[in-house]
């Protein structure tokens, strides 16, 4: 049998019932029968998948991993267990439109080295687009299409050949992707954004999870970036970064004028922007001066389990239909 031409990497830290309604969305897929679900759980026993929900793509891989910490390990076993020339990391709470995979694998007919998708909503609502802008505010729709310089760490897809290449550093990369998409293009490649893969993101909707998960996500991000740096310069860093909250602040403005939310968001979004700013300059501030901590195994609840951090309405849209 020809192999795949696009894996699909999904990473549970306990059953089955956390990514289905993601599965049902794959199984809308225009090309089901190209696509190989790679699964990663701690056990295949604790997995408990439904079978005949797996029918119908290409194949279905189940990596036995353990007990689950961080995404970033698991994601790199899995882009180094799967068979197709293309890997792309899907998510509990992302919902790809049924032309997803098929504009991604279309679109890497070319020589890029990643192509990502574009983001709508898949729950509306302050708290929700707030958090949509800051984490995918440049990939919302309407977008243009193209080459440029960062694709969204997941949901997008990369050739996997390009990805072994960082052998025992994989699992860092995909601590940020975005250094990831750096080093790349410093290598000479390039990266694009193909509008037609569409993903319905839901977002976090109860702040005692929205404030947590920006900070830590920030950390995260700051802490892998100044790994190898000295002192000096992740403390000018840290400190540096008090001067950066107002381009921080325009560039959220840009993203929501750009989608035409200014008027329908930004009456009642202020005192939560202002508390965002100030969480993700902080958690920035602390990543660059003391490293990451735990702060990679605290985003994992937030990521991965997304149905405990929305609101009661919010959360009859994970459940399977």
């Amino acid at each position: 049998m020809p192999r795949p031409d696009l894996s699909i990497i999904l990473v549970t830290p306990d059953c089955y019932e956390t990514i289905r309604k993601t599965i049902h969305s794959l199984r809308e897929q225009t090309v089901r029968d190209r696509l190989e679900i790679v699964i990663v759980a701690p056990s295949e026993r604790t997995l408990c998948p439904v079978e005949k929900e797996l029918e119908g793509f290409h194949s279905v891989r189940v990596i036995e991993f353990g007990e689950i910490q961080t995404l970033s390990a698991p994601r790199a076993a899995a882009i180094r267990a799967a068979s197709a020339p293309l890997v792309a990391l899907g998510e509990d709470h992302g919902f790809p439109d049924p032309r997803w995979a098929q504009a991604l694998i279309e679109a890497h007919r070319q020589p890029w080295a990643a192509v990502g998708p574009a983001f709508t909503n898949g729950n509306p609502g302050v708290m929700s687009w707030i958090s949509l802008v800051m984490d995918y505010g440049r990939w919302l729709k309407p977008v243009v299409g193209g080459v440029t310089d960062d694709v969204p760490g997941h949901n997008s897809a990369w050739k996997r050949e390009l990805l072994l290449e960082y052998d025992t550093a994989l699992e860092r990369m995909m601590q940020a992707p975005t250094l990831m998409h750096w080093d790349m293009q410093a290598k000479g490649h390039q990266l694009y954004l193909e509008p037609a893969a569409k993903v319905h993101h839901v977002n976090i909707t109860r702040l005692a999870s929205f404030v947590p998960d920006h900070f830590y996500g920030a950390r995260v991000f700051a802490a892998a970036r100044a790994q190898n740096w000295p002192l000096a310069q992740r403390l000018f860093y840290a400190g540096g970064n008090l001067f950066l909250m107002p381009r921080t602040l325009r560039g959220w403005l840009g993203h929501i004028h750009r989608t035409g939310l200014e008027s329908e968001l930004l009456p009642k979004a202020w005192p939560l922007l202002l508390l965002s700013l100030a969480v993700w300059t902080l958690g920035e501030m602390i990543g660059y001066g003391l490293g990451m901590g735990r702060a990679e195994q605290r985003t994992l609840n937030f990521d991965a389990r997304r149905e405990r951090h929305l609101s009661r309405r919010d959360r009859e849209l994970l459940a399977p239909h």
